[in-house]
């Protein structure tokens, strides 16, 4: 098992991985304790014409630069495969500022080739390249070294079994002509914005049942001000305050740090020092926020009148529609975009690209009374009317 420590080792693997049509990658890292993941390892594999080659990079090695991986990365001539991308990615962007092209994500390929919803990278290994993986080293510590022979086997199989895994589903989606669904999914993933969160807009992801435009706009300021805090020193948000603290401390508004030693549920390191002064300034921020600046709560579509008849019409016509083409139904459409399409909203992903094709025209005919739904033998049908 070759395992790479310097640059010029990783470079000339780089150079010989660049000849060839694809390369597989993954990583492990840790994210306890950082607001950013802290890559440990990084796995990469090609196949060639004498059988393949597989190696472990080693970015904690003194000295070791990961450029020449980021200049594999930019080379379009080479498609760079991954299963659930997302995170691998995000580590690559924080680093380096890039997102590898092309991208083929096994995960969402193996959803349009009919192999469920969010299926594992297990799951595909056994069913695809027949084999089994050994799955005690997946919750190690892989930032201390060495490593031992059990994790190193572990990290190598997850881009040696990748390439049969890519290269089955590659021929499938040739065979169906999904290609260009694939390659419509990479969109987001390809987008810079889906690993950047603004401190501005931290907010959105708190959950509260309280409504009130005052309360939001404290919510607001002490988000931006953990998410800012987190970020400055990259260490996990909830290490600054979790998300129940953050609730509690917008409904009490405290002004001073003895009122912060009343909160039941904020951290003991919070109720002094910086983290003290910024909850402080925040919600002081929050309660000057100029009435016609009050965010507000996007709840457009829990306001829609739902026609639950034809909301269950169209869960049927979703299923039959996934069955007959072998695709997810989570990947088409939520719940909540069937439940908008019965409302008459038409502006959701149903609606667009591949998944119009597949689903989304025929749930417009649906809804307009255009077709209905009738049973023939084993299968859910339209039927014009």
């Amino acid at each position: 098992m070759n395992k790479i420590t310097t640059t010029e080792a990783l470079a000339a693997f780089c150079k010989e991985a660049a000849k060839r049509p694809y390369v597989t990658v993954d990583t492990e890292f840790l994210r306890e304790r950082t607001y950013y993941s802290k890559l440990c390892l990084v796995q990469l594999a090609y196949q060639d014409e004498t059988g393949a080659d597989a190696v472990l990079v080693d970015p904690l090695a003194d000295g070791l630069s990961l450029e020449p991986l980021y200049d594999l990365f930019r080379d379009v001539g080479v498609v760079k495969v991954f299963h659930a991308a997302r995170q691998d990615l995000e580590i690559f962007f924080v680093d380096a500022g890039l997102i590898p092209a092309p991208l083929f994500d096994t995960q969402v390929a193996a959803m349009v080739c009919g192999f469920g919803e969010q299926v594992g990278y297990e799951t595909l290994v056994r069913k695809i390249a027949k084999s089994d993986l050994d799955k005690s080293s997946r919750f190690t510590d892989w930032s201390r070294r060495p490593l031992t022979d059990a994790q190193a086997k572990y990290a190598i199989g997850d881009v040696t079994h990748l390439r049969d895994i890519y290269e089955y589903l590659s021929d499938q989606l040739q065979k169906s002509g999904r290609k260009k669904w694939v390659a419509e999914e990479m969109d987001v993933l390809k987008d810079p914005g889906t690993y950047v969160t603004e401190p501005a807009d931290a907010w959105k992801r708190v959950k509260t049942r309280t409504t009130s435009g005052r309360f939001l706009a404290i919510v607001r300021e002490l988000a931006r001000f953990r998410e800012a805090y987190a970020q400055d020193r990259n260490i996990p948000r909830t290490r600054v305050f979790k998300d129940d603290a953050l609730v509690e401390l917008a409904s009490t508004k405290p002004q001073t740090e003895q009122d912060l030693g009343r909160s039941r549920l904020l951290l003991r390191e919070a109720r002094k020092g910086d983290i003290a002064k910024g909850i402080l300034d925040s919600i002081q921020a929050g309660l000057h926020v100029k009435n016609d600046d009050l965010p507000k709560l996007d709840n457009k579509r829990s306001k829609l009148q739902v026609n639950p008849a034809l909301a269950d019409l169209l869960r049927v016509l979703l299923k039959a529609k996934t069955d007959n083409e072998g695709v997810a139904q989570k990947l088409i459409a939520t719940s909540a975009d069937l439940d908008a399409l019965a409302a008459g909203e038409r502006d959701v992903p149903a609606l667009k690209g591949w998944r119009r094709e597949v689903f989304g025209h025929e749930a417009l005919r649906l809804c307009d009374g255009q077709v209905g739904l009738a049973v023939k033998g084993q299968k859910v049908v339209t039927v014009i009317l």
